[in-house]
């Protein structure tokens, strides 16, 4: 196909039936209530319109209509019974019209949704009309670090279309999704949308088939190959019932808790591991929340490798499966931020905390709008039903530093209720208040010292050493982050004196993870290990990969 981001968008559920939308749509941007007389512009699907890749680079006020349409035709043969049109996102709210019948709606701007459209499809050309409009500042949907008045660690927001528009064809009766848990070396597949069928394996010695029925089926691994980021080994699979048939995949791996050497200790596969990660925000200067291709997730994946990191905090934005399916095969662990809404006080949420004042109140009774609460948990079980099929993903964060936390003592067994097979952060930074699997903290302008804790201790953020690096900044004007350095070798050598004297030690006083702020600059954020083009990589990689080794080796 023509124009970007042609790759299949779904690695874990894929079908040779695949036609992609993205490419140029006709745009215009108007009153929200009625459709535009004329679609006056182009946009490049699935670019923003804020940012440069989509050929709009406007910030459009709250509340307008983004108006996108296309002309398609189904290639000869397409059609095997049904026709599910999908989108990857939009932001926020997004209402979708063939041939102008309405399709229906969709609320929140970081989920996929789809439509059954057969019944709505003509034979020759059809017309797919979409409406999306943003209530940024209303904070009732999840918005994370999107900000009109952008700024510091506040960014351009986006909205529109942000992500893959695609249409496949499938049988009556198809296969909705499937997800593989495993136990030892027992794996359990839970299969929806069809009842009967068969799963066939295949392993480093050979493949094999088992049964499925009522949508069920379990099967047991010869001396199974654990996935780990030092081998990220993924189980292919293929799966059919009646007429449909899928290929995925699966990874075999286990997250616990244990005591070793008197201190609580996060584990993978059975073995005390440390998380040496770094923040990811997920920004691009040119595409903002969309990189010009999804090969640039591997490029900051492997970029991070590269600097002996095994993990990235993938931080309040959701991603596209690419990303995920990316970090499953590269091995890169992911601690996954719920993306925040609710109003954020600068005082309350992130000024007396970082002095140590008032880090411990109760979040009873904040955020107490019923709809705000509603909307939040809503995002919270779309994001885990959305990645739990991912080995990569292994740890949940559910508030940051106070933004919308409200009650979270019950957020917690919620997140258990939908997936008890991984880490849950409650709150990271501060405002910890009940139940949580990990002590999570956040140090900025002051040594790294740990306090007792009956939990595994996670530095979730620290760090943010600032080198602006001139040709490669976002903003000319103004720099923000935690500690300034003027060039490169004061900076690396800062970088790894943090290392040595707080990180390292601390791994023997039960330090379980340590999150450095952060993988690239971002808009104003001069803190990034690449610069916000990542042309730049601001670390030596032979010193950073040895300060790796000595955090990861037991």
């Amino acid at each position: 196909g023509e124009g970007p981001w042609q790759e299949y968008p779904r690695p874990s559920l894929r079908r040779e039936s695949y036609l992609c939308l993205n490419g140029e749509w006709e745009f215009a941007a108007s009153d929200a209530s009625r459709e535009p007389a004329a679609f006056d512009r182009r946009i490049t699907v699935p670019f923003p319109p804020e940012s440069r890749l989509s050929g709009i680079a406007t910030v459009f006020p709250d509340g307008t209509g983004l108006w996108y349409r296309r002309r398609f035709t189904l290639p000869e043969g397409f059609c095997r019974g049904r026709v599910i049109l999908h989108f990857g996102a939009a932001d926020q709210t997004a209402r979708v019209w063939l041939n102008g019948k309405p399709l229906g709606s969709h609320e929140g701007g970081y989920s996929h949704f789809s439509f059954d459209v057969t019944d709505a499809l003509t034979a020759g050309e059809n017309l797919l009309t979409v409406c999306v409009t943003d209530e940024l500042d209303s904070h009732i949907l999840p918005y994370g670090k999107q900000k009109h008045k952008r700024g510091g660690m506040w960014y351009t927001p986006v909205s529109g279309i942000w992500q893959t528009v695609w249409a496949e064809s499938v049988p009556a009766e198809y296969i909705k999704d499937i997800l593989f848990e495993t136990r030892g070396d027992r794996v359990f597949a839970r299969i929806d949308g069809a009842t009967a069928g068969e799963i066939r394996v295949f392993t480093p010695d050979g493949e094999f088939s088992v049964p499925f029925s009522d949508g069920r089926a379990e099967f047991t691994l010869d001396s199974p190959r654990r996935w780990s980021p030092e081998d990220p080994y993924l189980y292919r699979a293929e799966v059919t019932a009646g007429e449909d048939k899928i290929r995925t995949y699966f990874a075999v791996r286990s997250l616990e808790i244990k005591t070793v050497g008197g201190f609580p200790r996060l584990c993978l596969n059975g073995k005390e591991y440390f998380f040496c990660g770094v923040l990811d925000q997920g920004y691009y200067p040119d595409g903002i929340f969309t990189p010009a291709s999804p090969s640039l997730f591997e490029d900051d994946i492997t970029a991070m490798k590269a600097l002996g990191f095994n993990t990235l905090r993938k931080h309040i934005k959701v991603e596209p499966e690419l990303f995920y399916y990316a970090c499953d095969r590269l091995g890169m662990v992911v601690f996954q931020d719920m993306v925040n809404n609710g109003a954020y006080h600068f005082l309350r949420d992130t000024a007396l905390p970082t002095l140590g004042i008032g880090k411990h109140r109760s979040d009873r009774h904040l955020h107490r709008d019923p709809e705000t609460r509603r909307r939040f948990r809503e995002g919270m079980e779309s994001t885990v039903l959305a990645l739990e099929k991912h080995p990569s993903v292994c740890y949940w964060t559910i508030f940051n530093e106070g933004w919308g936390q409200f009650d979270s003592r019950n957020r917690y067994e919620e997140l258990k209720e939908l997936d008890r097979s991984r880490f849950v952060d409650t709150a990271s930074g501060w405002f910890s208040c009940g139940d949580s699997d990990v002590e999570s903290l956040h140090v900025y302008f002051r040594p790294v010292r740990l306090p007792g804790s009956e939990k595994p201790l996670v530095l979730s953020e620290f760090g943010g050493y600032s080198w602006k690096i001139q040709g490669h900044a976002f903003n000319l004007e103004k720099t923000y982050g935690y500690r300034y350095f003027e060039d490169g070798a004061s900076f690396m050598d800062a970088l790894e004196t943090l290392y040595r004297t707080e990180i390292i030690p601390a791994k023997d006083r039960g330090l379980c993870a340590a999150v450095y702020t952060q993988l690239s600059d971002v808009e104003d954020e001069t803190n990034g290990l690449v610069s916000y083009d990542r042309a730049v990589c601001k670390a030596d990689k032979t010193r950073m990969r040895a300060i790796g080794q000595e955090l990861t080796h037991f």
